[in-house]
This record gives C-alpha cells, structure tokens and sequence, in this order.
C-alpha cells in the first residue's frame, strides 16, 4: 500500500484555500457540488482541450446567495478574453444559461508559467502526445523550472513510454523537495498524455521556497513600490 499524500489536500486549511469558496445548507449542497464540477469540466473543454490551448491551471468558483464568480488562472489572458471582449461574454452567458444563475467572470493572469505545476504537466503531456523523446522532454522541462527560478521539481511519468511493450515509471528530480513539510510551498500538477500505443500518466512537483520567505519577498517588493511613487511626486 502507497502512502502518498496529495500536496494540496495536505496544507488545506493550513496554507492553501479551497478551490471553491461557498456555503451551503444540507439539501442544497450535493446539487451544488455536481454544479461546480460541470464548471470546471466545460472551462477546461472550452479553453485547455481544444485549440488554441489558454494555458488555464487553476478554477477558483465563489458564490454568494445573488452571484456565481469563476475565477480563472491563466497564461495567456489575451486567448481567454478575446478580441474587445467577446470571448468571455460568450463564455459568461453559457455559463449562465447553464447554471441559470448570474454569474461573473474574472481573469488572473499567470506571470511565471514555468513555475506553474499544471502548466508544466500539461506541457509535458502535449510534448509526448506529439511522441517526441520522453527523456528529451523530462529533462529538458526540469531545467527549464530550474532556470525560472524554482529551488526544485520532480517530474514523473508512467505507461508504455516510447512505446514498449511493458508499463514503467520514470522520473528526474533537480534541487530540494520537502514534501513532508507544511510550510513549503510545493505546487503539484497531474495530467494525461493519449497516444497510440495507450495513455501516459505525468506527475509534477515544484517546490518554490517557504511561505514565510514569499510573503516577506511580496512586502519588500510592495513597499519598493511605494518608496518609488513617493519619489516621482
């Protein structure tokens, strides 16, 4: 038996947020609860699956008792907004119509998508499925999470890699990985690779430092900010 944990199941509630943020009565919250998970999947269809790919990791959904908000994490803002708009319009009234409540679409663009779990799992996944070297493109995705900036990764992938007639694990892990500890921020992605020859499980793991370290990085750089405006006035 594995005795794995999953890394966001584990600093919920201590350092991570739920995904979605709402409250409901007993009869009203299995209702809901299949409502979120059509969200996600239609978002996911509608921007991840079919072309051209808008890099969205994360569906964060809030309700109040008036309004749905979808919150939507993002690496390429511009593919999910569309020309003057149109495209989340269009999506906002799906929603709607699917929903029948109101809903409200915000956009959050992703800075460092190297950085991102599911972004590079997803990458990873897409490089496979175009059957280019599975070593290749392990590697050359850790490093490249090395060079953005990350203290670590682990990048695992398992099947029928390159092919062969027997499933295996293989994984290339660069720099730290605490994942046991609580205060360590350690974004993880999961995605699927379908190819000919059956479909290829990828696992990510990048470890950004400790929270402590961000929030005090965050506050630095805002009050450099701020010390900046005062001079231009």
């Amino acid at each position: 038996m594995g005795q794995k944990t999953h890394p966001f199941g584990f600093r919920l509630g201590v350092t991570e947020a739920h995904r979605s943020r709402w409250y409901a009565p007993k009869a009203l919250y299995g209702e809901l609860l299949i409502e979120d998970e059509k969200i996600r999947r239609f978002l996911d269809r509608r921007l991840n699956r079919t072309p051209p790919n808008a890099a969205v990791s994360d569906i964060i959904i809030e309700r109040t008792r008036e309004e749905l908000k979808v919150i939507l994490k993002t690496a390429r803002p511009g593919l999910v907004i569309g020309p003057k708009g149109a495209e989340v319009d269009r999506m906002t009234e799906e929603l709607q119509y699917m929903t029948g409540r109101k809903v409200s679409l915000s956009i959050i663009e992703i800075k460092n998508p190297d950085l991102n779990a599911q972004l590079l799992a997803e990458s990873v996944s897409e490089q496979l499925s175009k059957r280019m070297s599975f070593r290749r493109v392990v590697k050359s995705r850790a490093e490249a999470v090395m060079a953005a900036g990350g203290q670590g990764v682990k990048i695992q992938i398992s099947g029928r890699l390159g092919g062969a007639e027997m499933s295996r694990t293989l994984d290339v892990r660069l720099g730290s990985l605490p994942l046991s500890t609580l205060q360590a921020n350690v974004d993880y992605g999961f995605a699927e690779a379908r190819t000919a020859y059956g479909q290829i499980g990828v696992k990510t793991w990048i470890y950004k430092g400790e929270y402590t370290e961000q929030a005090e990085e965050e506050q630095s750089r805002a009050a450099g900010a701020q010390a900046r405006a005062r001079g231009r006035r």
